[in-house]
């Protein structure tokens, strides 16, 4: 489906405050907690090893509960990245300091042919 324009638009405007990581990037740093922020369909249809599941929905509900230190290196992801920049960047108003939103997300990890995990 694509995206509202009122979407895009809202996106458009959290880009510039939201710290940008690409997959290789990720891969040669280990300390990140991988967030998965996909609907929960999504999700049991496949998402990135070690990724933890908190979908957009529900994440500024309870990341606190799940990741109490504000400097905690977290690194989220959706389907292409809109969804997953718009959650990086409530987190951060949040107080949360080393947030990202991985480029490109589930759809660029499938297109490098990494290998996923389905429940």
């Amino acid at each position: 489906m694509q995206p509202s324009p009122a979407f895009a638009s809202l996106v458009d405007s959290v880009m510039p405050h939201v710290n940008l990581l690409t997959i290789e990037q990720y891969q040669q740093q280990d300390q990140w907690q991988l967030i998965d922020v996909r609907e929960d369909n999504e999700w049991l249809q496949g998402h990135l090893p070690d990724a933890k599941h908190l979908s957009r929905g529900i994440i500024e509900r309870d990341i606190e509960h799940r990741f109490p230190d504000k400097s905690t290196p977290i690194l989220l992801y959706c389907g292409a990245g809109q969804r997953a920049a718009l959650s990086a960047y409530n987190l951060q108003l949040m107080g949360y300091t080393q947030v990202a939103s991985m480029i490109g997300g589930y759809r660029a990890w499938i297109q490098h042919q990494f290998p996923i995990v389905e429940d």
